[in-house]
């Protein structure tokens, strides 16, 4: 296959990636090829986490941040600062080294919040809804009280992609002026307060054990280094589901599921309904005075209480 300058050999085309749906790796790579276009932006300029299957899914994979030695001089990387060194990311800007990717069993595409240039410094939000199994009503509730919350109280522009997985995400587009410690305060505290006027529904308890049937508000990616999944990314379970940007209203349809779209019909969705999330970047706002509006919030639940 070549793409542009780059001659990619793609290698065992009819190796089978998701053994109960059929799913070859050169299922795969039509897919990325198609979806290129959408899915590029969001891996635009960021660190990459790649998720890899090289057995395909029936056999665990792997998370890798390192470039192995191996990848071809071509191949964008990038260093960046950990705790007790530095790691040579990947990133992918371009539909070549998408390719590439694949041919190199990465299933599903894991990004920064931040961008390389302003690596402390997030420019997007994300909070991870995870409800109890079975329970996807009690996602698109949360996502519509952190919608309320976060755009008519905090005065913030909102977003929403089933996870392709369990549940929604809810990403916020901000402007990179404030690091990784304000951001992480501020959505533990946002997380804090949705749950505190909704304690029987939503919880933002780490262990499943202790979350009581409840919806798990997962604000923790919002650190240095953690990751979320990008949008059009297919997630590592049988029939391919896509991680799916979506319209508000979209969630007032009784029959979506985290899952509901996969590599076979998002085209057919795409056919009719422009990328939602496409004016992401240029809707983003300062997070400053909201920081100072959230507090003043939870203070005055406390108080209540």
């Amino acid at each position: 296959m070549n793409i542009n300058t780059q001659e990619i050999k793609i290698t065992h085309k009819d190796k089978v990636l998701f053994p109960e749906s059929g799913i070859t790796k050169n299922d795969l790579i039509l897919y990325y090829d198609n979806i290129a276009n959408y899915i590029l932006p969001y891996l635009k300029d960021r660190p990459l986490t790649m998720q890899r299957f090289p057995k395909g899914i029936g056999e665990e994979g792997f998370f890798q941040k390192n470039a192995p030695d191996y990848f071809p001089k071509w191949i964008p990387i990038v260093k960046i600062k950990k705790m007790d060194g530095w790691v040579n990311h990947v990133v992918c800007n371009s539909k070549e080294t998408l390719l590439y990717l694949i041919n190199q069993n990465v299933l599903s595409f894991h990004v920064t919040l931040s961008k390389v240039e302003k690596i402390n410094h997030p420019d997007k939000l994300v909070f991870d809804l995870d409800p109890p199994k079975g329970n996807f009503k009690l996602a698109v509730k949360a996502a519509k009280a952190l919608r309320f919350l976060l755009e008519e109280k905090l005065e913030l522009n909102t977003y929403v992609m089933t996870s392709g997985s369990e549940g929604l995400h809810i990403v916020i587009p901000i402007k990179p002026n404030q690091n990784f410690d304000v951001i992480h305060n501020f959505t533990k505290t946002v997380a804090n307060y949705i749950c505190n006027n909704n304690p029987t529904e939503f919880t933002t308890a780490i262990r499943k054990n202790k979350r009581e049937g409840r919806l798990y508000i997962d604000f923790l990616r919002n650190s240095y280094a953690q990751t979320s999944v990008v949008p059009y990314s297919i997630r590592a379970i049988e029939n391919a589901p896509v991680a799916t940007p979506l319209h508000w209203n979209e969630l007032n349809d009784a029959s979506l599921n985290a899952q509901y779209y996969t590599m076979d019909t998002i085209f057919k969705r795409l056919e009719t309904i422009d990328d939602p999330w496409k004016n992401f970047e240029q809707n983003a706002n300062s997070i400053d005075k909201a920081i100072n509006t959230i507090e003043t919030l939870l203070i005055n639940v406390f108080k209540q209480h």
